[in-house]
Parts: structure tokens; sequence; C-alpha cells
């Protein structure tokens, strides 16, 4: 008896298993309105909607016209760009300006293809993004379908998180997961892959997949009860009642023991640094909240990244020259979001008579390259935010010693006087890029915003220019990835619209992106931009022509990037010797056109110098 119940449960088992694979159960929970109009589009739209998402940004597909349309529909504003890697960038930079996840999607195989280098470089700056991708139908994956790849293999190890639509019911769950995964804990991309026959309305879905109203032969109808039963599992539950409600992020956080041991090393300190990093600007704690405990410490603060900018232009704690010095003085060293990779030395500027204090959200950047060349005294995985608050408020007594800022502060300004110097000197061609930039400095305005895409010239601008607010600085990040321009200034400009958006551009970083001048035109949406044209790939050539004598492939022209420009709708301008005594003209010329709402590029044509040349002060 035993024996048979035990057969009849497998047997029983087997059944329900099957049943629930072929889609048979939800069909029976589930009834199909085969003449609905209603597609997967309008519940991807829904579930972003339900997140105050506010912009998606794309290149147009048939894979993914469903989506487009559903999100115009609910007030989503569509942005389309000229490649799709730019569709990422400016999501990042939402991402990254507006503590919500930025939005992309794009088209199957080569669209998807073409974000790869963007997704990537969101997944080292820790940015929140949701990609959405077109994909071949679930029935002709693998077999010869238009741009079929596998999708999913290229984006696993790039991603904090893959998934892959298999019925259209399951799009708010899935997407709302991936979300929160994006958001929770280091924040990075996920990827969500959306097969066609998931997104169009039934009709059309039924269409293309050849099912045949009336099958004359048994094979036929053998094959039409297959495909009936797989368009009505597909479809099956799609529109019945959804829950979109977001999920909250899980972010870790500092326990109150770490942050009393914290407190006992900062309070002993006479010499502490603080390193603030690009994490420490990340939700849930607001930037003035920072601000404000960092300035209550009154500890030397270096900043990094999208901190950049954070203390204003003239922060009396705030400094920007001379940190290697700094570091090797300090007993205490507080990591703030800051990581020990490249940017750091990996580790190797960090004195070991240092007390180092590491703080972050990852475990792995936490303590990266420790034990190599450095050695965390205590490290902590926690929001460094909300870390540095709570901190400061253990210790509403303390302030950093005066005459330690004051050592520093005679340090930087001698920094900053010799800089001034060196901008004065001529070059033996054209004009002095430091010259230009520290007047492109002197003359923005507050709300400014800086797209930071370029190497020498970009790299000669961070160490002049002063970022005078939180966001107003924006670059790529640990990936060091050229390109990021258009992308970041269109994402900036939407979140930001009262903001002057500056992108400095490297000529060689230009050739990227120049092509969505075209979208800012039609999308009204106007961008100053001014190239640092050297007629070269200068920041690899600096290195190359000393090692072996060669500039081979590091030669560009003096292009005429200003009149690529006006071929794109902008406005194009020169800056070079011809008008060298009016360089601050020039500019205010430029910002005169962008506040008639015209993008505006400035082809800026420089010289050589040998600023950073040899030992260059970190």
């Amino acid at each position: 008896m035993c024996l048979i119940t035990a057969f009849t449960l497998v047997i029983i088992g087997v059944l329900l298993y099957t049943a629930s694979k072929l889609g048979i159960i939800n069909r029976i929970l589930y009834k199909v309105d085969p003449n609905t109009t209603q597609h997967g589009g309008e519940l991807v739209a829904k579930t972003l909607k339900a997140h105050d998402v506010n912009y998606i940004f794309t290149l147009s597909g048939g894979h993914i016209s469903p989506i487009l349309c559903a999100s115009e529909n609910e007030g989503i504003r569509v942005v389309d760009v000229r490649h799709e890697v730019n569709a990422v960038f400016a999501a990042d930079a939402v991402a990254r300006l507006s503590g919500k996840v930025g939005v992309a999607a794009v088209t199957a195989g080569p669209g998807l293809t073409n974000t790869i280098t963007a997704v990537k470089n969101a997944q080292m700056a820790e940015s929140p993004i949701l990609l959405l991708g077109g994909a071949a139908a679930n029935l002709l994956k693998g077999r010869g379908a238009l741009q079929d790849i596998d999708q999913m293999s290229l984006f696993k190890s790039i991603c904090k998180h893959t998934a892959t639509i298999r019925y259209i019911r399951d799009i708010p769950s899935t997407l709302k997961k991936a979300i929160h995964i994006a958001q929770s804990g280091t924040p990075g991309p996920v990827f969500v892959e959306f097969p066609i026959d998931c997104l169009y309305p039934f009709h059309l879905v039924k269409r293309e997949i050849g099912i045949k109203d009336e099958s004359k032969s048994f094979v036929q109808k053998i094959i039409s009860l297959y495909l009936n039963n797989y368009l009505n599992s597909l479809f099956a539950g799609a529109f019945e009642k959804h829950d979109y409600t977001p999920l909250k992020p899980n972010i870790p956080q500092a326990d109150v023991n770490q942050i009393q041991t914290a407190a006992e090393l900062l309070s002993k300190a006479k010499k502490p640094v603080i390193l603030v990093g690009s994490q420490a600007t990340l939700p849930p704690t607001p930037a003035t909240d920072l601000i404000k405990s960092l300035e209550q410490l009154n500890v030397p603060c270096f900043l990094g990244g999208m901190a950049r900018g954070m203390l204003g232009k003239n922060s009396s704690i705030q400094f920007r020259h001379c940190r290697k010095d700094a570091l090797k003085e300090a007993d205490v060293v507080i990591l703030a979001g800051t990581v020990c990779d490249f940017r750091l030395g990996y580790g190797k500027v960090l004195s070991h008579k240092s007390k180092i204090i590491s703080v972050n959200r990852d475990k792995k950047q936490l303590t990266k390259n420790s034990d190599i060349y450095w050695k965390p005294t205590l490290a902590i995985q926690a929001d460094p935010s909300s870390f540095m608050v709570e901190l400061a408020q253990s210790l509403k007594g303390f302030r950093g010693s005066q005459d330690w800022i004051e050592h520093l502060r005679a340090k930087d300004d001698a920094k900053e006087e010799a800089n001034g110097k060196k901008a004065l000197e001529p070059t033996e061609i054209h004009l002095n890029p430091m010259k230009v930039l520290q007047t492109l400095d002197k003359i923005l305005p507050e709300n400014v915003i800086l797209v930071a895409d370029g190497g020498d010239f970009v790299a000669t601008a961070a160490y002049l220019m002063r970022p005078p607010s939180f966001g107003s600085w924006l670059d790529p990040g640990a990936f060091g990835t050229l390109g990021v321009g258009g992308g970041f200034a269109l994402g900036a400009k939407l979140v930001r619209p009262e903001s002057e958006v500056w992108i400095i551009y490297g000529d060689g970083s230009c050739g990227y992106s120049i092509a969505e001048i075209d979208t800012f035109t039609r999308h009204e949406l106007p961008v100053l931009s001014i190239v640092g044209n050297d007629a070269g790939w200068t920041q690899i050539a600096r290195d190359q022509v000393v090692f072996f004598g060669s500039t081979v492939a590091c030669e560009l022209a003096f292009t005429d990037y200003d009149k690529v420009a006006e071929g794109f709708g902008g406005v194009g301008i020169r800056l070079d010797r011809s008008n060298e005594e009016n360089i601050e003209e020039v500019l205010q010329k430029a910002r005169k056109e962008y506040a008639s709402g015209k993008s505006v590029l400035i082809n800026c044509l420089i010289g050589k110098t040998n600023f950073r040349e040899g030992s260059i002060s970190v």
C-alpha cells in the first residue's frame, strides 16, 4: 500500500511539474484575452514610473519599440542618442546627480555590445544603472534570428545582476528586484533582457510565430497545439494586478563600537587627513549633512571623483595639491570611500606610521592591496557618508589642529602660485593650455557642471579648475574611460537644467561623442564644450617619446572641430593666437550663445608645456 501511494505521489508530482513547465497551470489560473492590445512594454513603463524614473536614454530599435512608446505614454522622457554607449553614459550621469537609478534601453545584439564599455565604467564607478536590452524571441534563440547572441554571458561579469524575461507576468517583479539590487550595498549596473515576444501585443506575437488557425495535417495540428500553448503561457497572468511598489535598498552601516573606536583614534590625532571619494556622495545621506560634518571636524580634506567641489571653491579645510606630502606626515588617515588602487599608488603613498581608518561599502575595495603596501588599523564595511556624519556626532567637542591646517595651506598656496606663473609662460605654438583653463575657471558660475573627458588637457584641468559645489565635476572614474563627454553632459543637463554644463574635451576624446551635439540640438538641451586641440594623443606621447623615441599612432591634426559642431547644429568658435588677448571675451561670447539655447563648441588650439612632467606633486 505504501509503495503504491509513493508511486502515485511520484506520478502526480511529475504531472504537476510537466504541467507547470508547459504553462498549463497558468492557463487554468489565468484567462488570456486574444483581443487585448496590451503589451509587455506597458508593464516596463509602469514599473519604471513607480520607481520615479524620469528619463530613458536609447537608440531606436524594433526589439524595444514597445518599451519606448509605453514610456512616452507614461510621461517618461525618451531621449535618443547617436550611439548606444552614450545612452548608458547619460544614464550614469543621471544616477550620479539624482541619486536615482539611471535607465538605458537598447536593441539586441550590436545595440547591446555597443554599451559594454559604458556598463563596465558604471560598474567601476559604482553607479546604479538599469540596462534594458532587446533579444530574439524565446522560441528563436540559437536558431539564427536577427541580432541573436548570448547576451547574458556578455553582461554577467560586468553587472551586479542579470535576468531574462520568460513570461510577461514576470516583468514587474523582475524589474523591481533588478532596481533594488542596483541601488543596494555597493551600487552598480544591472541588466534585464527582454525577448521580443515578451514585449509586443498578443495578435502580433501570434502572427510572427506562425500560428495557423486552421491546420490540416496531423503534424500541423501538433505544431499549432504546441505554439498555441506557448503563446497562451507567455501571456497568462500578464495583465493581472501587479505590485509596483519599490523595494528599499539595503545599505551597510557602521555599528556603535566601530564608530567609537574611530572616534578614539581621531580624537588623539595631531595631523589627521580625510580622503573623500565618490562613494561618500551616494544616497541616502544628503551631501549637506556630510559637508556639515566635515566642517565640524575641521580636518584637512582631499576630495576625489564625484566628491570634487563638495566643499566649494574656498573651503578652509579643502586642499588640492601636495596630497603626497600630507599623507607622509599624517598620523591618522580616514579613507572615506577612497580606494587604494592606482590613484593612491596602490597604497604606497600612505605612511606606515599612520593609523588608517578605511570605510567602504564594498568588502574587496575596503582592503584592496592591503598587506602589500599598507594595512588598515580599522576596516569598516559601511556607507562612508553615514559613517562620517555619525563620527562627527560622537566628537562634538573635537576640532582638528589649526596649526596643521595652516602648515598644509602654505604648501597648497605655494603650488597655486607656481601654477599661476607657469600659466603665463609662452608656448612654442598656439595657446598655453594652463592660461586658457585658469581664465575659464575664473568666469564660471556657481551652478556649473564640468564634464571631464580626455587625457592631457583634462588632467591639467583637474589640477587647475575648482568645481564650486557638489555634483559640479563628472569624470569617468577608476576605469579611465575616454568618450564619456557627450553622454555625461546630456544626463547632467536633464537632471539640472538650470546648470551651465561644460564638457572639457581633449581633441582625441572629442572624436568619440561630438556627434551628440546633434542630440543636444534636437532635444533642446544646450551644452558648452571646449576642446584642448594640440593635434595629438599627448597623454600617451609624453611617455612613449621618452621611452621609445617615437610618436607613432599619437599624432592627430589641428582639425576644425568648430566646423564639425556647426554641421551637427551647434555653434563653433575658434580660439587661437589670433584672439589670444581676448580669451575671456571669447569664452563669454560662447556663454552668451549658450544662454540663447544653442550648444557651443570652442576649438581651442593649444601648445605644449612642461606642466605635470617629471616629478608630479599629488
